[in-house]
């Protein structure tokens, strides 16, 4: 994964074989039409040609020494980088505006890490070096990877915030378990490590499941609650149902997440239960964590549906 540093070094090494001009253009498409000002001097600019396109309304100053090129409304991915640019070398977009970048939260927070102490009108800066590994780079954007910025996030916002951002990036196959392990040990005591590995906790009690793990589990906890088995992998309206009471109407999907994980599972799922629903069946999803943490409502609920009797 490329670093700010690399990022900034290519940017600075653009040659000035092509002309200022046509230089500055690619440099202002590859940055959401934002440049700073030692870009421009190291592809040929003078200072006296920067202070002439200023004049003349080709260049609006965003931040010191940060212009935004041939307009001066910016977009918000425009916003973002010029505050990386601005906040100097070593600057990435980190924590709520990273989440943003990255499709995992909204936010129109402006906020990076930097390696030195930076102070700007509406910018929130955080201090410190990252290593090479925790940095990368979204629309030409430098920017924290996915597994830091849930960990930089842990350290600000409460922890359903950060279990919602967690869930969508599994959603988006962009971060897994792995990742996030070894980014934990490597902080131990930082600020949201110990949130992360709470949220790590629970992702684990279905991830690590097998279909028949739990179909295993499930009738184990129906017997120990008196409740009667079911009918298994019966087909109903089209659809093989795991386990039916067909004098109930009732239906209970057992969902593991390897089995979910998809896009298109998630929609062809949808399709059925409305399917079922509307052919007067009952459907209930239980999973590995509800059977773990949530026993005693998962009890409650199924008997209620059924009107079972304890044995």
């Amino acid at each position: 994964m490329a670093s700010e540093r690399s990022f900034g070094h290519q940017m600075g090494a653009e040659v000035t074989t092509r002309s200022p001009d046509r230089s500055l253009a690619r440099l202002a498409q590859r940055q959401q039409g934002v440049v700073a000002r030692w870009q421009l001097l190291s592809i040929g600019l003078s200072r006296r040609a920067i202070v002439r396109r200023l004049e003349a309304g080709r260049f609006h100053e965003v931040h010191r020494g940060v212009y935004a090129v041939g307009h001066s409304v910016l977009s918000m991915r425009g916003r973002w980088m010029a505050a990386v640019l601005a906040a100097g070398p070593g600057a990435v977009l980190s924590h709520r505006s990273a989440a943003a970048l990255w499709g995992l939260r909204r936010s129109e927070a402006i906020e990076v890490t930097t390696e030195r102490r930076c102070r700007l009108p509406g910018l929130l800066a955080h201090e410190g070096a990252l290593p090479p590994d925790e940095v990368t780079t979204r629309a030409g954007i430098p920017v924290t990877t996915v597994a830091r910025t849930l960990l930089d996030l842990a350290a600000v916002l409460p922890r359903h915030d950060v279990e919602s951002a967690f869930h969508e990036a599994e959603y988006q196959h962009r971060t897994d378990l792995i990742s996030l392990d070894a980014l934990v040990a490597h902080y131990p005591r930082r600020r949201g490590t110990a949130t992360i590995n709470r949220i790590l906790d629970d992702a684990r009690l279905t991830t690590g499941r097998t279909k028949s793990d739990l179909e295993r589990d499930f009738l184990a906890f129906l017997d120990a609650h008196g409740l009667p088995r079911p009918h298994r992998n019966v087909l109903i309206e089209g659809y093989e149902c795991d386990c039916v009471w067909p004098e109930h109407r009732l239906i209970v999907e057992l969902d593991s997440y390897s089995a979910h994980a998809t896009r298109t599972r998630f929609e062809s799922d949808r399709v059925r239960d409305r399917v079922l629903t509307l052919n007067g069946w009952r459907s209930i999803r239980v999973t590995y964590r509800q059977l773990q943490r949530d026993a005693q409502r998962l009890e409650r609920d199924l008997r209620q549906a059924t009107a079972f009797q304890s044995r």
